[in-house]
């Protein structure tokens, strides 16, 4: 009754309630569709030209505190990538522009140019039972991680190798003496030549 009071007297006692889409929150326009390409492409260059810097071995192990920091820092770029307010658009237009950065790179890896843009060379950090201190640092390896490796590859002294190599991977690989080395598994790794070859 107090309802038909205020009807009477012009005022709504209910307000009355549209459920509307708004469209426009899924969508994207011309600039931002740019903008947010633009982004992906620069972020995508200066990710590879930090893992340059950084070297291979960044990404190759992760502690519980580098996943951390790489998901804090995948939050911040994916923020800067889709802006202030992401919509679905902008989501999907993202995630398409990297996937394919990601294609065109792996096709790119084909070609010399881009594969040494691309992919850090393999480098030796041990040659014989010697350290190469100067590759280690090159490469940001710690002499412990080298250790690490050959413990779980189950060398029982360092005479029983014949190098450790940091692959264009990030992965650490071993290789025995015992048998001479084929030259071709050595082609184009950094510090070769330091390699006893008698095996």
């Amino acid at each position: 009754m107090a309802a038909d009071a205020l009807s009477s007297q012009g005022v709504s006692s209910i307000p009355e309630v549209h459920m509307e889409w708004n469209w426009l929150e899924f969508g994207l326009d011309g600039v931002d569709a740019i903008r947010i390409v633009a982004s992906c492409i620069i972020f995508y260059g200066g990710i590879i030209l930090l893992l340059r810097v950084l070297g291979q071995r960044t990404l190759a192990s992760l502690s519980s505190f580098d996943l951390a920091a790489i998901l804090a820092i995948g939050a911040i770029i994916g923020r800067s990538i889709l802006g202030d307010t992401p919509t679905l658009a902008a989501g999907v237009l993202a995630l398409a522009t990297l996937l394919l950065l990601q294609a065109l790179t792996g096709l790119g890896r084909r070609f010399g140019v881009i594969r040494g843009l691309v992919n850090s060379p393999a480098i030796v950090l041990m040659a014989g039972s010697e350290m190469l201190a100067d590759n280690l640092a090159h490469a940001h390896v710690d002499p412990d991680e080298v250790l690490t490796k050959l413990r779980t590859a189950g060398v029982r002294h360092l005479g029983e190798v014949a190098c450790v190599i940091l692959e264009p991977t990030g992965q650490i690989s071993v290789i025995r003496r015992g048998a001479p080395i084929d030259d071709v598994l050595l082609a184009g790794v950094v510090g070769a030549e330091r390699v006893p070859r008698e095996g």
